[in-house]
């Protein structure tokens, strides 16, 4: 315990505002990310910062969708796409009825980032400091994001089966969307929570589009 608290001061020192650490004995430290954190992680994603890295060759991304589309797609690659277009037209319609504001995204391609100009950022945390999204489906999902985007590590993607990530990742969001609702009397009363869903929402289309094309070499489409 003497050594694990040494530790866990020195971490601190450097670290204290990304981890909150704990010890537990016999001497385990236990690590979990602040809120402010894991809330700045998100606002990267639901504005693209993932689809950006994935989009640095364009040109021969855009020749790849259009020989891809061409042929069938196995249910569980269609599965991961409709989640994707499911996530697009969400968005869009939130956009559309004023409860976030967007720069119209080209209406034929997926988005490679959304971009957001209210409310920016997006209202991920309370009053308190405390993330808003801690219903256990909205917790799920944002523990798939955390996999997808670890396993991005060069020395571990090579081995990964990325249909079944991806497919995860989908299912995670259709629970969430079947459970953590945005329209209806959320909207009204709780317009923050509603707008911080949005944004779970944008940060998951973020990943499929980039695990769809950059991994899997399929189309990432904004609507079916």
């Amino acid at each position: 315990m003497e050594l694990a608290s040494a530790i866990a001061f020195d971490l601190s020192r450097v670290g204290g505002d990304v981890f909150s650490i704990q010890i537990v004995p016999p001497g385990w430290i236990h690590f979990e990310l602040t809120h402010s954190t894991l809330a700045a992680w998100l606002q990267s994603l639901a504005i693209g910062s993932l689809g950006e890295q994935g989009n640095t060759e364009q040109g021969a991304g855009e020749e790849q969708r259009t020989i891809d589309a061409q042929y069938p797609m196995p249910n569980s690659l269609f599965a991961i796409q409709y989640a994707h277009a499911r996530c697009c037209s969400l968005v869009l319609l939130a956009h559309r009825e004023g409860l976030i504001k967007l720069r119209e995204p080209v209406p034929n391609i997926s988005p490679a980032f959304w971009s957001l100009i209210s409310p920016k950022p997006l209202p991920w945390l309370n009053c308190d400091g405390v993330l808003r999204l801690n219903h256990p489906d909205e917790r799920r999902l944002i523990a798939e994001l955390v996999q997808v985007v670890d396993i991005q590590c060069p020395d571990v993607s090579g081995s990964v089966k990325w249909e079944k990530v991806a497919l995860n990742l989908s299912q995670a969001f259709e629970k969430f969307w079947s459970n953590c609702r945005i329209w209806g009397e959320i909207k009204i009363t709780s317009p923050e929570l509603a707008q911080a869903r949005l944004g779970l929402l944008m940060a998951t289309q973020s990943v499929l589009r980039f695990v769809l094309e950059g991994n899997l070499g399929v189309f990432a489409p904004l609507e079916l």
